[in-house]
């Protein structure tokens, strides 16, 4: 009865924490994907505007235009190529999902904010109670992956291993398997669609799931690549399941 109790929470945790960041997901999608349509409007015109008069300019108005630039690419609207990639929403619903799993993960790349009062307001609020759930949800994922070393100890100790050993063996079989599938696996997949470097796709692996988050290098925001669709939702669930693998370590 015990067992299932604890499963039956376990399954309610990860549906709830599911179910949280898809409404958070929703929500910052209707808050924000009107205010970012308005501002990629602003940016075409500001780019027509100076490709009609940019012969004209005075130094006044180039610095005016530059600073316009700058913010709106502060924004996530960046003004180049034609007027069809205006339509791409930097809050689709992946983008939004990417978006909530790292601000209850506390990630915060800074490439993508909300910029409308209610958006910040909300974000408050999500962060508020979705930062502890965050917190439980990865305690429990740990808990089942401790379960998992309590078997394999077990297991070496039925095989007559002393008790030091079977610490150290464990904790080196997590870490080198948590290596490969969170970091080495993933470079590769990074490599690929991204078409960073192995080391750069090594490099923001570590800096994601160590919640440093600098943002200098973040998934799915170069304008000429094609992602493939919900491609920002998986690295959001490989970012989840990666800190509770560190979270393990700690623990261990």
């Amino acid at each position: 009865k015990a067992m299932c109790s604890g499963r039956l929470q376990t399954a309610l945790l990860v549906a709830g924490y599911f179910v949280y960041l898809l409404v958070g997901a929703a929500v910052f999608q209707a808050l924000e994907r009107t205010a970012e349509k308005q501002e990629k409007m602003a940016a075409a015109q500001m780019k027509e505007a100076f490709l009609q008069n940019f012969t004209q300019l005075t130094v006044a108005e180039m610095e005016q235009f530059m600073k316009n630039l700058i913010e709106a690419i502060q924004n996530g609207v960046y003004p180049v190529g034609n007027e069809s990639q205006f339509e791409e929403s930097n809050w689709d619903f992946s983008n939004s999902f990417f978006f909530a799993g790292t601000v209850v993960s506390t990630i915060g790349y800074g490439t993508l904010h909300p910029k409308t009062a209610g958006g910040q307001i909300f974000c408050v609020f999500f962060a508020l109670f979705g930062i502890p759930l965050n917190i439980v949800f990865l305690h429990r994922v740990g808990k089942m992956l401790s379960l998992l070393c309590k078997k394999l100890g077990k297991f070496l100790y039925e095989k007559g291993m002393r008790k030091k050993k079977i610490k150290f063996l464990t904790l080196l079989f997590f870490l080198a398997t948590g290596i490969l599938v969170f970091l080495c696996l993933p470079s590769v997949f990074f490599q690929i669609t991204e078409g960073w470097s192995y080391s750069e796709g090594i490099y923001f692996a570590f800096i994601t799931l160590s919640t440093i988050g600098f943002g200098d290098y973040v998934v799915g925001k170069q304008s000429d690549r094609k992602y493939f669709s919900y491609y920002r939702v998986l690295v959001a669930i490989w970012i989840l399941f990666g800190l509770a693998w560190i979270a393990l370590l700690f623990n261990l």
